[in-house]
């Protein structure tokens, strides 16, 4: 079993069963309009996106890591997000209570495509994109929604990696797809403190205390805990 599929399984565990939905198949022409419609949404709310794309060796649709996109012009860092959950007619992950999806976090280092692996902002970017992965794959098997919280099981011995989704909409800002309307979904990576925080008192109570500190909507944990 690869890791993807051990990861798959223990995250079932926590969310019990889950559904899954069938592929569909489309063109490459739908898939080209699909890719220039959703940079363009994309770009509405988080300004231009950055040239270079972190391609996976192995592509997400048959069952590698997600190619990664970069957005070092919206907020103070750099923001990455997903361009491959959303199928062309808008299928993909499990509706939530607002919909379908893509994914979205930040890190306050800015973007550097440094060949040195061992940076703050490439170290960061390798974790944000085995999250999003693993988001991106459970997706399609679990609904999942804006304020909740979420473990990813890690290598044996390592603590979980904590996460809480939140709807993220700056200036009220809608994510379309030409016509249709979708949303991001913030995956937010926390302290265990600060999950558990959010689990006893609802998230909004936490995300007041990230913003009022400066780390809200980062997922940098080289900063103190704020529970």
């Amino acid at each position: 079993m690869n890791k993807i599929s051990h990861m798959m399984n223990l995250l079932k565990k926590i969310f019990g069963k889950a559904k899954r939905q069938e592929p569909k198949e489309f063109t490459e022409q739908e898939h080209e309009l699909d890719y220039e419609l959703k940079s363009q949404g994309l770009e509405n709310i988080l300004g231009k996106m950055h040239d270079l794309v972190g391609h996976a060796i192995i592509p997400f649709a048959v069952g590698g890591a997600v190619d990664m996109y970069y957005f070092p012009n919206h907020i103070k860092g750099t923001g990455f997000a997903t361009m491959e959950l959303l199928e062309p007619d808008g299928t993909g992950p499990l509706p939530n209570k607002l919909g379908t999806y893509e994914l979205v976090t930040f890190t306050k280092y800015n973007y550097n495509n440094s060949e040195d692996k061992q940076t703050r902002f490439n170290l960061i970017e390798r974790k944000i994109c085995g999250i999003f992965t693993t988001i991106g794959f459970f997706s399609r098997e679990a609904v999942l929604n804006p304020n909740e919280t979420c473990e990813i099981p890690n290598d044996e011995g390592k603590e979980n990696t904590c996460l809480i989704f939140d709807l993220y909409q700056p200036e009220n800002k809608e994510f379309r797809i030409g016509n249709r309307k979708h949303h991001l979904l913030l995956c937010l990576e926390v302290f265990r403190s600060e999950m558990e925080f959010s689990r006893a008192n609802g998230s909004e109570e936490l995300f007041k205390k990230l913003k009022e500190t400066g780390h809200y909507p980062y997922s940098d944990l080289d900063r103190q805990a704020v529970v």
